[in-house]
């Protein structure tokens, strides 16, 4: 096993109260793709700052390998002193690194590196950080959020260059299905604590959930030892002394452990509040059009929206998804064509910027609009406090000004106000910004279940799969012209979708390329039809699909033994390698089924 180039051992760091980090622990060796998991507040960035070396734990042990190179992402870009974005890049360069790399990835970020670093946008100091610790390849690169502002196009080319580095990486990313494709390795944050599984993210649930439930049933046990030495001590038969006194020692051990267990953060609980229904029809738009000088945003495009369709919009930045929004929603007049809004709408809208949120509110005013201590949640009367520990915010918290909120914390509060208020209709701009991962399951369970219409712009291929009905996507993903396409489906079903279209046009561009002597067919010939092994694999496909689920199913019910990993960790390990695969076969057919269903159907209809 090669010695680790960097070490964090034993780390320790309060910032008054409880400790952020205790006993934490991270060993990054060369080659390693580790992505650092853990609810917000739990420590992550600050584990990341003190491998960096930009923060100073208060104890513990940290190694760097003299040798090593090092480089961190930062959240907030110092530009001072550089007159463009590529002299900014170039000055994280090495004495031996190749400047082209510079240009090569601020190509690919969307940057040009002409651009004054005074004026860039959030998302545009973000890329250009990016470009600055990846174009030295260093040793070590810890990329905190780094697909954040990105597009799905960037975040797709991202996913391949960290493929393919020779760094050793260490990801923090609410991205799951970046986190999927790229991490080898996962390290687990939990009051203040670490843990780590040698295998990438895609096994982390799972296994999180077995650690969560061997931890509960060690309590139960230590309960009950509890339970049976406070008996031992009433009715007992008095031994010697000094025996009484040792195992009364050790009692007063087990209850202070008992304690001060702490479990772990809760999840947040919510639910929309009810709004009356809406009409069936919730918006129609006919033929509208958006141009910006002479550059068309929008060309002729019609929709209609039904009453539980949940839409996703998903395109390179600058390919107007917000403005398309905003026109559906009625906050922006097409230059030509209509837009109708059904009857009865209650909107609420989550904003990417979080322009809704004054830094110098409190939590607590601004979640009743200052209307004192109380807000009506789906007609009941609740405390502001009570309320607030539903999206794990505590009570002490109230009059906390909003500045003082992480991001996470504040996309937390939004979603709290909006959950609060009666709609019928909601509208969320890159809601999945900043989010942990147990709230993103939480917003993704409220969006499926959601009574009414979500339209959602989002860069999360995994959430728009496991949300939306429909997806809404330039017609020409790389060079957006205006026009869009509504397709069937998530983000996935889109790209296949997208893949037979463009199969079938470059059949019909080769077949027009053919040369005008060669023979149509016969009047009365048959028509094309799928092929015997076409044929075959549409009606067998199903039933491996049946048996691929059957089992993935076995599998999970005996990996559902709590103490499965602890007792057998081989056959845990061989188990979740066996489903990795297992699921892979399965998408895999899925994939190839709905492509020849799709094909059969063209071809008879």
């Amino acid at each position: 096993m090669a010695p680790p180039i960097l070490k964090l051992d034993d780390i320790f760091l309060s910032f008054g109260g409880a400790p952020l980090l205790a006993g934490a622990s991270l060993q990054i060796e060369a080659g390693d793709k580790i992505c650092l998991v853990g609810r917000n507040g739990s420590g992550k960035s600050t584990l990341l700052k003190i491998a960096a070396g930009l923060v100073e734990a208060q104890s513990g042990e940290v190694f760097r390998h003299p040798s090593s190179t090092v480089r961190y992402l930062e959240q907030a870009p110092d530009f001072a002193g550089f007159n463009t974005v590529q002299a900014y890049a170039e000055a994280g360069l090495g004495p031996g690194d190749d400047p082209y790399r510079v240009t090569y990835l601020l190509s690919h970020l969307g940057l040009t590196g002409e651009e004054d670093p005074r004026m860039l946008s959030g998302g545009e100091s973000r890329r250009a950080a990016l470009a600055r610790v990846m174009a030295p390849e260093p040793d070590i690169l810890l990329l905190d959020e780094p697909t954040n502002h990105l597009d799905l196009p960037t975040i797709e080319w991202l996913e391949g260059e960290l493929q393919k580095t020779r760094s050793a990486l260490v990801l923090i990313s609410h991205d799951r299905r970046f986190l999927e494709k790229v991490s080898t390795a996962t390290v687990w944050l939990d009051r203040g604590t670490s843990r780590r599984l040698d295998r990438g993210f895609a096994h982390f649930e799972a296994w999180r959930d077995q650690v969560l439930e061997a931890e509960e049933l060690e309590q139960h046990k230590l309960g009950k030892s509890i339970e049976r030495e406070e008996h031992w001590l009433r009715y007992g038969v008095t031994a010697r002394r000094k025996r009484n006194m040792r195992r009364l020692g050790e009692l007063q051990t087990m209850r202070s452990n008992y304690r001060g267990h702490k479990g772990p953060q809760g999840t947040v609980q919510a639910t929309v509040s009810d709004a009356q229904e809406s009409g069936k029809l919730v918006i129609e738009a006919d033929k509208i059009t958006k141009s910006f000088g002479e550059r068309a945003i929008v060309t002729p495009f019609s929709i209609r929206v039904h009453r539980g369709d949940c839409i996703g919009l998903v395109g390179p930045n600058g390919a107007g998804k917000t403005t398309l929004l905003k026109m559906l929603t009625g906050q922006l007049a097409p230059d030509s064509g209509t837009v109708k809004l059904g009857t009865n709408l209650e909107i609420a809208t989550l904003d990417q910027k979080r322009e809704d949120l004054d830094p110098e509110d409190t939590l607590a005013n601004y979640l009743t609009d200052g209307r004192g201590e109380n807000l009506l949640v789906n007609g009941e009367q609740r405390h502001v406090t009570g309320y607030m520990k539903e999206f794990l915010f505590q009570p002490e918290q109230a009059r906390t000004p909003i500045r003082n909120l992480s991001g996470g914390e504040r996309a937390r509060l939004m979603l709290a106000r909006i959950l609060s208020r009666p709609t019928n209709l909601l509208i969320l701009d890159e809601p999945t910004n900043d989010l942990d991962i147990e709230t993103l399951d939480l917003l993704q369970e409220i969006v499926a279940g959601f009574p009414g219409t979500v339209i959602l712009v989002s860069h999360d291929r995994d959430f728009l799969d496991r949300t939306v009905t429909s997806t809404i996507a330039p017609a020409v993903p790389d060079a957006p012209d205006g026009r869009w396409i509504e397709y069937a489906g998530g983000y996935s079903d889109m790209l296949v979708q997208r893949k037979g279209a463009l199969e079938e046009r470059r059949k019909a561009e080769k077949a027009a390329e053919k040369p005008k002597t060669q023979e149509a067919p016969a009047p009365g010939s048959s028509k094309v039809k799928l092929s015997f092994k076409q044929k075959f694999a549409l009606e067998n496909l199903p039933k491996e699909m049946a048996k691929a689920e059957a089992e993935i199913a076995k599998r999970e019910q005996v990996m559902a033994d709590p103490n499965l990993f602890t007792r057998d960790p081989a056959a845990f390990n061989r188990l979740a390698s066996e489903m990795e695969k297992l699921r892979a076969g399965l998408t895999k057919m899925e994939e190839e089924w709905l492509e020849l269903e799709m094909l059969r159907e063209e071809l008879e209809g």
